[in-house]
């Protein structure tokens, strides 16, 4: 089971952001192999749309892009400013309003839809004027459950109008030269025959530990972890480092290829199951780890008539979640005891209790879908490959036993017998790792269905990370073309439809040693 992890204080948060802002937020204009899409003088609004209302990604990354996102974001220490949007995803043209607090007189949002654009990976589409600043209330706590809320008033409504359909980043800046981020999905209406991008962001809010409190740990420890936690409050350091480090690197390179693809939320996945009809793939980017029923049960249909899924990540679909209402909406409380015993859904519908998929009451390992079986953190090792004739792997130049410097970590799956996963089920690596002082191994995985779809599954959170500039002191240069290779080959190949049917899985587990 995964340990504990420590609650960071401010001081290291702020480090660890500006860390972050030089390196996996700050991708040069030459990064990534390929060639740039064209570039090209602005275009009028919603000219990345086709004839018909399908978005054109290639269209919108012609566009000119900035990198003002990130060169503009300046944190401060005693956070004098940060708020959070009263919608987690809107439509294109519909609004949402921003809760911001700052002690200096006034702020302006400025909005970044995030992609390629030529390496700047984002393009400026919108900027409010001046907003007058006020200092807003302190969070509140609910007690028994140690959930925080930022009860605040609403500071300004945005509209989307002419917004692309992407993902964002609004940068909140003081009149003191501060700033900070508020992220925010403009979802697809509808992603037949393209490929979903899923912004994680349930996982994202269970890290969250702005106002002392997030599933993990309290001001004290475990014991005073929060048992559900709130979508009404800011992101703790720097607003969106969960999107920066496991997903901005995906989108950048989805985006540079030229893919049709739609964007949505896991938390659209529980709430809107039609969007996602007919999608060719669903993409779960770096770490995915809370799932509701409705998320778990969708993606399985999903799966079974004919949809790709891909997790390019670990520790994906482990714990079970359940969501909750506030004033500001439905879906905007995540529910997670971590244990059967103290869920008092456990009465009522033992089949809803909010612990790891695979534990009683009612056990549903995260394999029968991933693939991959959650094992350890932390770990550190080379992505060591089995099937080097697996057709994912073409252009990588891997023959069996090429490994890749840290590709494998920092938490990580493995192929498991029991419980046992979908059959046929390929083992494309076997890496060896150490964690908690034992011997493991890590596996990337690949298996097809009936419905001729296909889910491959990396085994390893550091996927995503690699397709960037992050990660830096454990990945070298033959890593991150590998994985990028690698990732190219799946986005290609899921986006044209079912891939089992071009590409049956071999079933070769029992040729592993160990």
């Amino acid at each position: 089971m995964r340990p504990k992890r420590p609650l960071r204080r401010p001081a290291l948060l702020v480090a660890a952001v500006l860390a972050l802002s030089g390196s996996t937020a700050a991708c040069s204009a030459g990064d990534g192999p390929g060639p740039h899409p064209p570039g090209g003088s602005a275009s009028a609004p919603g000219a990345a749309a086709k004839a018909g209302g399908a978005f054109d990604v290639a269209a919108e990354n012609a566009r000119p892009g900035t990198d003002a996102w990130k060169t503009g974001l300046r944190l401060d220490p005693a956070r004098s400013i940060e708020g959070y949007a009263d919608r987690i995803a809107v439509r294109p043209g519909e609004e949402f309003r921003l809760f911001v607090s700052t002690t200096a007189p006034g702020f302006t949002a400025t909005a970044y839809r995030m992609g390629w654009y030529g390496g700047a990976k984002g393009r400026e589409v919108w900027k409010s004027a001046r907003v007058p600043g006020a200092k807003q209330p302190a969070p509140v706590v609910d007690a028994g459950v140690n959930t925080v809320h930022a009860d605040w008033k609403p500071s300004l409504a945005v509209s989307t109008a002419d917004w692309p359909e992407g993902s964002y980043l609004l940068l909140l800046a003081s009149d003191a030269g501060f700033s900070t981020y508020v992220p925010v999905t403009v979802r697809s209406g509808q992603a037949r025959g393209r490929t979903v991008l899923l912004n994680a962001v349930t996982t994202w809010q269970a890290y969250n530990e702005w106002g002392g409190h997030n599933l993990y740990n309290g001001p004290k420890d475990y014991s005073d972890r929060a048992r559900i936690v709130s979508f009404d409050r800011p992101y703790d350091s720097s607003g969106a480092s969960g999107f920066l480090n496991m997903e901005l690197p995906l989108v950048a390179l989805a985006e540079r290829m030229g893919l049709p693809v739609s964007y949505a939320t896991d938390v659209d996945l529980d709430a809107d199951p039609a969007m996602f009809e007919g999608a060719a793939a669903v993409i779960t980017l770096g770490h995915d780890e809370y799932w509701s029923t409705g998320m778990r049960e969708h993606a399985t249909a999903l799966r079974d008539t004919g949809t790709n899924l891909a997790f390019l990540g670990a520790n994906a679909v482990n714990r079970h979640i359940r969501f909750g209402r506030t004033a500001l909406g439905d879906r905007r409380l995540v529910v997670c005891y971590k244990s059967a015993a103290e869920d008092p859904m456990r009465a009522d519908d033992p089949a809803e209790t909010t612990q790891d998929w695979r534990l009683p009451p009612h056990s549903r390992p995260e394999n029968v879908l991933t693939g991959t079986y959650y094992q350890c953190f932390p770990g550190n090792a080379a992505f060591v490959v089995w099937d080097p004739d697996a057709w994912m792997f073409a252009g990588t130049g891997a023959q069996r036993g090429s490994s890749y410097k840290g590709l494998v970590g920092v938490e990580y799956d493995r192929v498991v017998r029991d419980p046992a996963p979908p059959q046929p089920l390929q083992v494309l690596s076997h890496s060896p790792v150490v964690c908690g002082g034992k011997n493991d191994f890590a596996n990337a995985s690949y298996y097809t269905t009936p419905s001729g779809s296909a889910v491959f599954s990396t085994g390893t959170m550091r996927w995503v990370c690699a397709l960037g500039t992050g990660c830096g002191q454990y990945l070298d240069d033959a890593a991150r073309r590998f994985a990028t290779q690698v990732t190219e080959n799946v986005l290609r190949v899921f986006a044209a439809g079912p891939a089992g049917k071009a590409h049956p899985a071999r079933a070769n587990a029992g040729e592993l040693p160990g």
